[in-house]
């Protein structure tokens, strides 16, 4: 099953014409359009029912974390159908992480590749737990603070009509951290299981593997050493003064295998279980995408969750 989002960004109906012809000579292949917010999650469910071989995910990391979703709804288990990935968002963090190339029509020549030879890689991945019972899969990364208040205000945007591109997650973010979060009042405490909780924590990015995002072509790393084949890492600040902060955003910008250093940063690895708790309800983000304010989210790392074809 081919899941589609056509109105992901860089997705036209003719590329999408392509890529299904450049399938059909190898694969039996049924095509599904997305048309409203969780339907990816639909359509994959309904592929594990069918009992579909591969489902491949056409969009941006929302779809692809939707039809993770789908996929693991019962959670991970032999006999369910791998994922394949051809990215056509704005970032493509997950696609990306995973080592295919950044556009839709090379991805599918590496995983027709795949296909016919039939290559896979198992990967973990993470889960996001909300006091109110609700679990839901990420790929790369979760954040809770202002990496979410961005994110909440570019969908703002994107609904006014602008064009997600990095350009414009570099704008909102610049104004928002200059005038949009506040800078004087840590309201999280990262809690883990056999260490101290460390509380006064401004933002929190959790990472399931490296980059957290990128920036165009430029990778961002606050957590270098996060894996696939690892827990979760979490990178966090305990300042939002300009000096500390700047120090650390530089590090994450540079080429580097080593943690952000900084008297204010806050570094967790290989971590099975994170609780994140909030003195007042935090923005929160999984791969990209909005979900609200929350006070505890309790994040867990699912080792061999699922199978990419790659």
């Amino acid at each position: 099953m081919l899941i589609a989002n056509p109105k992901a960004t860089s997705t036209s109906r003719r590329a999408r014409d392509t890529l299904v012809r450049a399938f059909a000579g190898d694969l039996d292949l049924v095509l599904a359009e997305t048309g409203h917010r969780g339907h990816a999650t639909e359509l994959a469910r309904e592929a594990v029912r069918r009992g579909f071989d591969v489902v491949i995910a056409l969009g941006g990391d929302g779809t692809v974390n939707e039809a993770v979703n789908g996929l693991l709804a019962d959670g991970p288990g032999d006999g369910l159908p791998a994922l394949a990935v051809l990215p056509s968002g704005s970032a493509n963090v997950f696609a990306r992480a995973l080592g295919l190339p950044g556009d839709a029509l090379g991805a599918t020549r590496a995983v027709l590749e795949a296909l016919r030879a039939g290559r896979y890689r198992t990967v973990g991945l993470g889960t996001a737990s909300l006091p109110d019972g609700g679990e839901r899969y990420f790929t790369f990364c979760a954040g809770v603070g202002v990496d979410a208040e961005v994110v909440r205000e570019v969908e703002r945007r994107r609904r006014a009509g602008l064009r997600a591109d990095p350009s414009l997650y570099v704008r909102t973010a610049l104004r928002h951290l200059a005038t949009g979060t506040d800078r004087r009042r840590p309201a999280l405490t990262i809690e883990t299981p056999g260490r101290p909780p460390i509380p006064g924590v401004f933002f929190a990015f959790v990472s399931n593997t490296t980059p957290w995002t990128f920036l165009g072509p430029l990778p961002l790393n606050p957590s270098p050493r996060a894996s696939f084949t690892l827990g979760l890492d979490v990178f966090g600040m305990r300042s939002m003064a300009l000096r500390p902060f700047a120090f650390a955003a530089a590090q994450m910008l540079a080429p580097r295998d080593r943690p952000v250093r900084g008297s204010r940063v806050v570094d967790v690895h290989d971590a099975a279980e994170v609780t994140v708790r909030a003195e007042r309800p935090m923005a929160f983000q999984l791969d990209g995408d909005y979900l609200g304010e929350q006070s505890a989210i309790t994040f867990r790392s699912v080792p061999k969750a699922i199978r990419i074809v790659i």
